[in-house]
């Protein structure tokens, strides 16, 4: 999609800058695999940043894959049913019914401020998500001066990222992608394996990543 083209573009050139610079005020230094990982989470743009678990069965994770979009897309049109179903191309009847089970959340998006803040509070999550994993390399000092400027940075950020809005199947889509691509990292790119860790017939596996190719 030439959305995403451009979405990787504008991350490279603006947003990546964005977040060196926050290093080194915040750090003093740059660290190239935090920089990378921040960027490669948000190239997914905010509404697919999922963590993907490939002991979960291809299927069921799919599901709940389904489920967390269209939780993700309620909060950002605050909870607009009609907004939701336009967006995500899919018909407002199945909107309503997976919003049932979600009554109190949905209720709660309908009150949140914006769906500038709920993208902003997104990008601070993946920027807090990453910094985790890097305590044990960086000052703590440090470490703590940049959570509490996540949020500013969040907001640089979402002033330059492009707003890239998927239908669930070009979601999903997606989805399946990242999936089987760290299924097959993880069993050595063999077929038959990949294919039994996650419940598929290897004929269907081949046939998806022949697919996506």
């Amino acid at each position: 999609m030439d959305s995403n083209k451009d979405l990787e573009r504008v991350i490279q050139d603006k947003v990546k800058p964005i977040i060196d610079t926050s290093m080194q005020k915040f750090l003093g230094i740059s660290i190239k695999e935090l920089s990378a990982d921040i960027s490669d989470r948000l190239k997914r743009t905010p509404l697919l940043d999922f963590k993907i678990d490939t002991s979960v069965p291809f299927k069921k994770a799919k599901q709940l894959f389904k489920e967390e979009y269209i939780k993700k897309l309620l909060q950002l049109k605050q909870g607009n049913i009609s907004d939701v179903a336009k967006l995500a191309n899919i018909d407002r009847r199945s909107i309503h019914r997976f919003a049932k089970n979600l009554k109190k959340e949905v209720q709660k998006f309908r009150k949140d401020l914006s769906s500038e803040y709920t993208k902003e509070t997104t990008v601070k999550s993946i920027i807090d998500e990453t910094l985790d994993q890097f305590k044990d390399v960086i000052n703590p000092k440090r470490l703590e001066k940049f959570y509490k400027g996540a949020s500013d940075l969040s907001k640089e950020i979402l002033k330059e990222l492009p707003t890239v809005e998927l239908t669930l199947k070009e979601a999903l889509t997606e989805f399946e992608k990242e999936f089987l691509k760290k299924a097959l990292k993880e069993n050595l790119n063999n077929i038959s394996k990949t294919a039994k860790a996650v419940g598929l017939r290897a004929e269907t596996l081949f046939r998806k990543i022949k697919k996506y190719r």
